[in-house]
């Protein structure tokens, strides 16, 4: 299995980015919360861990492994993935997301998926 996350981390993120202009903040939730899911998949990849595509444990094994452990990321990152999947939940299934919610939604998306992208492109042990 060697799907190109990070591509479907950046086109989940361009989605969520057309989709809120278009005021769809539902739909902008949800993609902006697996723009974050990929690029956490994808950076566990690049870091030699084996995922399984599961959620909470590609939460767990980002926050485990690559927070605590080895400390790449911010521990302000810990969250993130946990906050941005409630949002998502919360959009596909109990309620209307307002703007507000889906702008911070995909303000942190986009610091999430950004931050892993110039991690893996600025890593020369690789």
């Amino acid at each position: 299995m060697k799907e190109p996350f990070i591509a479907r981390a950046k086109e989940n993120l361009a989605v969520a980015e057309s989709t809120f202009e278009a005021g769809q903040y539902n739909a902008s939730a949800n993609r902006a919360y697996y723009a974050a899911f990929h690029a956490a998949i994808e950076a566990l990849r690049f870091f030699g861990y084996d995922v399984t595509i599961d959620h909470k444990r590609v939460q767990a094994d980002f926050s485990q492994n690559l927070i605590h452990r080895r400390k790449i990321f911010a521990t302000a990152f810990k969250s993130y993935l946990t906050d941005l999947m409630l949002v998502r939940f919360d959009a596909d299934y109990k309620r209307e997301v307002s703007r507000k919610e889906a702008s911070a939604q995909l303000k942190k998306a986009h610091e999430f998926v950004t931050t892993i992208l110039n991690v893996i492109e600025n890593d020369t042990n690789h």
